[in-house]
């Protein structure tokens, strides 16, 4: 059976091309037509559940993931999803395995099944993103990170970069390594850290050395023991819990004990980082009503009524005995 991905490797294009072909969007004329001659070649037929839907918009919301395996993916999802059930409407959720082009594609494939609105979990937000909502033309509302052209709901990040390194500073720490992520991501690799460096520069002095891994926990686990016997730090700062729990691993494979030696801290506010020992001190991120408060302003959208471009959730410090005073 021919896929949209047979047509794209015999048109010598990428899927998300022949998907915005598919759905009416702008493909230059060379292209189309090299499209057009392998449809017809392999006789090609498109979905035939997005073929037989009425011209109207259904009552399904699009909830567009990264990934499956991510806490604050699930607990956005099961609020986006209880509070649509509560209003009348349905959830049809995509996973896009962190891929791009999955991504863009699934917007065009939810458009092309008159999806009421989009609601995506963002990580990034390219060039090609833009031009996919500005095709499609339907409300679609970015989760977790911000960007001018598109209404967004985030959490405050930079507020949870600063109150976690205001708070390793009061434990008398003045010898600290941050562990964060790349700077694709604005949120976590850039918001996240801008607010740890801002508390470093207001309620220094001190030293602190940067150093970036992937947001997998096995990752942090492999780089965090060379890191931390490199450099010796009291406190190591972790952009997120999976991050933190990977370093933890890390730091007892080398003999080190946590708070003792080191001590460690997240961001997230995931379940497991308080029945663990030492229970970890991280910010909690309320992603379920962040869930709850999505589905309310994509309703809005769709509704055509007034809501603020930007919407962000408010974070708490925990303080638990990961953290040591020095």
């Amino acid at each position: 059976m021919t896929t949209i991905l047979d047509i794209a490797k015999l048109a010598g294009v990428a899927k998300s091309t022949v998907s915005r072909y598919l759905n009416g969007g702008s493909v230059s004329e060379p292209t189309r037509q090299k499209i057009e001659r392998v449809i017809k070649e392999t006789g090609y037929i498109p979905n035939a559940f997005a073929q037989s839907l009425k011209a109207k918009q259904t009552n399904f919301i699009g909830t567009v993931v990264p990934r499956l395996d991510s806490f604050a993916a699930s607990r956005t999802v099961m609020g986006i999803d209880d509070e649509l059930k509560s209003l009348g409407y349905q959830m049809l959720m995509s996973n896009t395995d962190q891929s791009v082009e999955r991504e863009i594609e699934t917007i065009y494939n939810l458009a092309n099944q008159k999806i009421a609105g989009v609601i995506l979990l963002a990580t990034v937000i390219t060039k090609e993103h833009l031009n996919a909502f500005r095709e499609v033309g339907i409300p679609t509302l970015l989760v977790g990170q911000e960007h001018t052209e598109v209404p967004c709901l985030i959490h405050d990040d930079f507020k949870a970069g600063y109150e976690m390194g205001k708070h390793v500073l009061s434990k008398g720490h003045k010898r600290i390594a941050y562990l964060g992520v790349g700077e694709h991501d604005i949120a976590v690799g850039v918001k996240r850290k801008e607010g740890f460096k801002q508390a470093m520069a207001e309620h220094g002095p001190c030293e602190v050395a940067y150093f970036e891994t992937s947001f997998s926990m096995q990752d942090s686990f492999r780089v965090s023991p060379k890191m931390i016997e490199t450099y010796r730090p009291s406190a190591l700062v972790c952009a997120t819990d999976n991050i933190a729990l990977g370093a933890l691993k890390g730091a007892y494979s080398i003999g080190m004990n946590v708070p003792k030696d080191l001590s460690i801290t997240g961001f997230g506010g995931y379940e497991v980082t308080g029945i663990i020992h030492p229970s970890l001190t991280t910010v909690n991120f309320h992603f379920k009503a962040a869930g709850k408060m999505a589905a309310r302003k994509m309703i809005k959208l769709m509704n055509g009524e007034e809501v603020n471009h930007l919407t962000r959730m408010d974070v708490e410090l925990i303080e638990r005995e990961s953290v040591d005073n020095v």
